[in-house]
């Protein structure tokens, strides 16, 4: 699948801050429609509170986070929670409920958000782990089920509301490499299929070339972004010694 190239999400000139200590400064980069655009860069440089910044958790210092022409922190209140219903996110520990059956951790925002009826729900909850490989498995727990399981029906739940962008925080973390490809066809598939947006934070050198065709680099001494563009032209033509190392990982050449 090929991207439009319309922006969908435009960072524009973003200072990240706790307090008086500046985590990232003049981010500048946008995400077009049908990216797996990739949040990347060493331990501690920010990736997870950039993807914070942009679901709603945590407010920016300066800069905006744009989503299509509206300013998510510039707006109201109402406005953003309605902006916030065209997410779906699937954070690093997947944080299903571990009382509720697999079913049940999908229909809780169905029930929450929408007018169905308890049938309804309750087939669009096996219809949204059927996506994701887990037909049959609506009454498992999550105890019940191995980890590469529950990270996909952590993603079954990020798609109960059909979202239009998906953000993912380390998706393959604590995953065997055969599971974290196998989540990696999945993303794949999933954004193919169903023409969604999907912004990752990773720093799995495999997933960011098998699946990223747009990026941005943030390092933790310049405390800004270093690069940006699909990752395997990065490997192929940037010449920073910071972006270089991370992407070969001290290697000289990396399969992709």
């Amino acid at each position: 699948m090929t991207t439009d190239n319309q922006a969908v999400i435009r960072i524009r000139n973003l200072t990240m801050a706790y307090g008086d200590f500046v985590v990232q400064r003049g981010l500048h980069f946008d995400i077009n429609r049908g990216d797996i655009f990739i949040i990347m860069g060493g331990s501690g440089c920010g990736k997870s509170t950039l993807l914070r910044h942009m679901i709603g958790l945590k407010s920016p210092a300066s800069g905006e986070v744009l989503y299509g022409d509206t300013s998510f922190w510039g707006t109201d209140q109402k406005n953003r929670i309605s902006m916030m219903r065209r997410f779906g996110v699937l954070y690093q520990s997947g944080a299903l409920w571990s009382s509720m059956t697999l079913a049940e951790n999908i229909a809780l925002p169905l029930g929450e958000f929408t007018d169905l009826e308890p049938e309804e729900i309750a087939d669009l909850a096996a219809v949204k782990l059927s996506l994701v490989g887990l037909k049959g498995f609506e009454h498992f727990y999550p105890s019940e089920i191995s980890g590469g399981m529950r990270k996909r029906a952590a993603l079954a739940r990020a798609l109960s509301l059909d979202p239009e962008i998906l953000f993912f925080d380390e998706p393959s973390a604590g995953l065997d490499p055969i599971s974290a490809r196998l989540l990696d066809d999945l993303i794949l598939e999933l954004r193919d299929s169903l023409g969604c947006t999907i912004v990752v934070v990773t720093h799995e050198l495999a997933s960011i070339f098998a699946i990223g065709n747009n990026s941005v680099f943030l390092d933790t001494e310049a405390r800004t972004q270093i690069a940006r563009g699909d990752p395997k032209t990065l490997l192929a033509e940037c010449d920073h010694p910071v972006v270089r190392d991370f992407l070969t990982r001290g290697q000289d050449k990396v399969a992709v």
